[in-house]
């Protein structure tokens, strides 16, 4: 296992090796871009994604176009863009799920930190521990009395094998001392639709995509998947409340593959930055129950190079590999 200080430092050398000579960057973008998502339509990496290229097609004049890529955690749509040709106009839509991956997945074809450019974080958020509105526990420690009285009883989603909601549900069986079906789906929207539906108990959604469904009264939220209430949802409880240390955030941010230019990197996270200080974008995502991260593309390599550590000790803690 590689201690904290090591992926630091590793965060820290993926965005160093990008500093070179500045290279020109006439007339960039010169055609559409496109975000790359591994989730499908409708989750929170959709979302998230499709607010910030409205705001950067107004901005740069050019399209900013989203392309849903799903499969495979996600490592579909890394690889994708690692293996585009480095001139910003193929782009990755980051997530916690990358970060996940780097321990998940024992013959990875690529390395996320050393194989793309850190550009700039968006945004981030908890997840959300909702269950259908009907479901008779209508509290956390309700729904662990009736998980741990019915065992492999109950059904859980997630929206990928190894996402960031699989992994934030494995973390709670473990520390609530409970056994749950994994029923794994494509993206946010169909685990929430199969919730709804009565398919599942209980999904670990994002609150970009469940909240609205939570404010219609069409799910019910337990809590939230942070060591503090969300101001999005501020009647909801945070899971830590129940379970002193749980702490299971999810973020989004952009990379790029290997080798951008740095005048194009900087020209990125400029305009991404800039939308992120836009009172109206800020205030889309605050509805959506997520936070604007804006900094520097060292602040977020730094961010890459934590959640790998963190996510790789909670994949580890539960023993869920991928091989």
């Amino acid at each position: 296992m590689l201690p904290r200080r090591k992926f630091l430092q590793l965060g820290a050398a993926a965005f160093a090796a990008s500093a070179g000579p500045a290279l020109a960057t006439a007339a960039y973008p010169a055609r559409p871009v496109y975000l790359i998502v591994g989730f499908s339509a409708g989750g929170n990496t959709d979302i998230v994604a499709r607010i910030l290229a409205q705001w950067l097609g107004q901005q740069f004049g050019q399209p900013f176009v989203v392309e849903n890529r799903t499969g495979a955690a996600t490592n579909i749509a890394t690889e994708q863009v690692i293996r585009a040709p480095p001139d910003g106009h193929t782009l990755l839509v980051a997530s916690a799920a990358n970060a996940i991956n780097a321990t998940l997945f024992r013959n990875l074809k690529f390395n996320f930190i050393r194989d793309t450019e850190p550009v700039a974080a968006i945004a981030g958020a908890p997840l959300v521990m909702c269950v259908n509105a009907s479901f008779a526990p209508t509290s956390v420690p309700a729904f662990i009395e009736q998980a741990k009285s019915n065992p492999n009883g109950l059904n859980f989603g997630s929206s990928g094998v190894g996402s960031p909601p699989h992994v934030a549900t494995e973390l709670f069986k473990k520390l609530a001392g409970v056994n749950m079906q994994h029923v794994p789906y494509r993206g946010d929207a169909e685990a929430i639709s199969d919730l709804i539906g009565g398919r599942v108990q209980v999904y670990f959604a994002t609150l970009p995509g469940s909240i609205g469904f939570i404010r219609s009264g069409a799910l019910r939220a337990l809590a939230v998947t942070a060591t503090e209430r969300s101001s999005a949802l501020p009647e909801v409880a945070a899971m830590a409340e129940f379970l002193p240390g749980y702490d299971a955030s999810i973020w989004n941010g952009i990379s790029a593959p290997k080798g951008t230019p740095e005048a194009i990197v900087a020209t990125l996270n400029r305009g991404i930055n800039e939308g992120l200080a836009d009172p109206k974008l800020r205030a889309r995502l605050a509805e959506l129950g997520a936070k604007a991260r804006p900094g520097t593309p060292g602040d977020y390599a730094r961010l890459v190079a934590e959640e790998t550590y963190k996510w790789g000790a909670i994949v580890r803690s539960t023993g869920s590999y991928i091989e």
